[in-house]
């Protein structure tokens, strides 16, 4: 089973918890434990898991990206988006999550998200529910 959820940012970067797109995807599928497969197919997003309980680390997450990887410095690239390329190379375009008794095996602080570093834009993410049972 494979979804496609979109994911609609609102900001040039944002972290979006997508959390509760996985869980979905884990509710509707027919096993009881597994593995959820992640994948963001754009370059300049990508997907991570980090704190859900304090806003602040995804500000923090965000500031210090942009602290040493500018926006605006000298790039090649032409489109003037070079740094979210870095930034999404960074976070990675995948992630795995196992699942038991059809709940996502987090810790207890943790979340899923959709890094966005060209926005606004509506994305996608792809997941794909892969049986352990």
């Amino acid at each position: 089973m494979m979804d496609t959820f979109k994911v609609e940012t609102r900001r040039r970067e944002e972290l979006v918890d997508i959390t509760h797109l996985a869980q979905e995807a884990v509710a509707r599928s027919d096993h009881i434990s597994g593995v959820v497969f992640c994948f963001v197919p754009h370059t300049t997003a990508g997907i991570t898991i980090n704190e859900n309980a304090d806003p602040d680390v995804q500000r923090d997450i965000l500031y210090k990206l942009n602290k040493e990887i500018p926006q605006n410095d000298n790039y090649h690239h032409s489109e003037g988006n070079a740094d979210a390329h870095i930034k999404a190379s960074l976070m990675g375009f995948s992630q795995q999550i196992l699942f038991e008794n059809k709940h996502l095996v987090l810790g207890t602080w943790q979340g899923l998200y959709f890094c966005e570093f060209d926005g606004p834009r509506q994305r996608r993410v792809i997941i794909k529910v892969i049986p352990l049972d």
